[in-house]
């Protein structure tokens, strides 16, 4: 559909949305919700009630600001769904990382910032007898939620987008299964994710209220249908809005320089591994202890400078490091 076709006939556009994630969701009901309040699990859970009324885990870090908590409260709230708060301390958060880096095998900082939380999230929904939590993975990578993506033309960001789909991975599948939970994720259902693939990019990101908007024609299709202050909230990954994100300056603290360039150094010197910050040692020296010194299988494939191991194609960044660009 060309752009001036989806200013002027824009209600057909939105009623195949809000339809076809309706469908996908009826596919993927399930007894759970991990519910942070921001635009995928909102929308997720105003169509589940059709329903269903999921049992909804919400999880905050004791010790910092988390904003997830108001949002996922609001959307609760106006559905009367059963909603548990869960807040986790400082010793429940370290257990969580040390499980994060053995089944997902990586020290790679953002990635176990994000999977912490949803670790914990899933784990609170173990303890509480939920046997399958619908999670809001893909909608950022189906419909350009990123910032990143916001000064792109429309050509660039097709080629974005076509790349993303092609590398991305959600550590709730792993991380779930491991606990032996089932996930259920109705943004990367086959059927919608199909149809979202072959949308216009100009459906994904566009300016609106004075500022440029991923995911634009989620927002715009469910205007009639969510409160405007759950569908206009600005993205915000799992560890802002958990409170994990507060994890560099605690291992800032906690990790003197002198302790950290010492090691730095050794690291560099006797594994070959690269250390960014006192927070990336942390996560190292766990890694180290659970699963060794990371390696390239095939010396002949393309391999991280940071870490020394293999790159997958097509990828621009480690998995097991989080070095970028490589």
């Amino acid at each position: 559909m060309s752009q001036a076709n989806i200013i002027d006939q824009p209600d057909s556009v939105y009623e195949t949305v809000i339809r076809a994630l309706e469908e996908s969701v009826r596919r993927n009901l399930s007894d759970g919700l991990l519910l942070s309040g921001g635009l995928d699990t909102a929308l997720l859970a105003y169509i589940a009630v059709k329903w269903v009324k999921p049992n909804c885990v919400t999880v905050a870090f004791r010790n910092a600001p988390t904003p997830d908590v108001e949002y996922a409260n609001m959307v609760a709230h106006n559905l009367e769904l059963n909603h548990y708060v869960h807040y986790f301390d400082n010793d429940e958060l370290e257990e969580a990382i040390r499980a994060v880096i053995m089944v997902l095998k990586t020290f790679d900082p953002m990635e176990i910032r994000n999977s912490a939380a949803a670790y914990i999230a899933l784990k609170v929904a173990k303890d509480r007898g939920i046997k399958t939590v619908m999670t809001g993975d893909g909608g950022d990578e189906l419909f350009g939620g990123y910032s990143f993506f916001f000064g792109l033309t429309r050509e660039q960001l097709k080629a974005a987008l076509v790349k993303m789909w092609s590398n991305m991975r959600f550590s709730s599948v792993t991380l779930a299964e491991s606990m032996g939970l089932q996930v259920k994720l109705p943004f990367l259902d086959n059927e919608f994710r199909a149809f979202a693939e072959a949308l216009d990019t100009g459906l994904m990101v566009r300016h609106e209220r004075g500022q440029v908007w991923g995911k634009w024609v989620l927002r715009k299709a469910f205007e009639n249908i969510v409160p405007p202050k759950l569908l206009w909230r600005v993205k915000a990954p799992l560890e802002v809005g958990s409170g994990t994100t507060v994890l560099p300056s605690v291992m800032d603290a906690r990790i003197s320089d002198l302790e950290y360039a010492e090691e730095k150094a050794r690291y560099l010197a006797e594994d070959r591994v690269t250390l960014r910050s006192k927070e990336h040692l942390f996560y190292y020296r766990i890694y180290r202890e659970l699963i060794g010194v990371p390696y390239a299988e095939d010396s002949g494939r393309k391999t991280c400078p940071d870490c020394g191991v293999n790159i997958e194609e097509g990828n621009s960044f480690c998995r097991i490091c989080g070095a970028y660009p490589v």
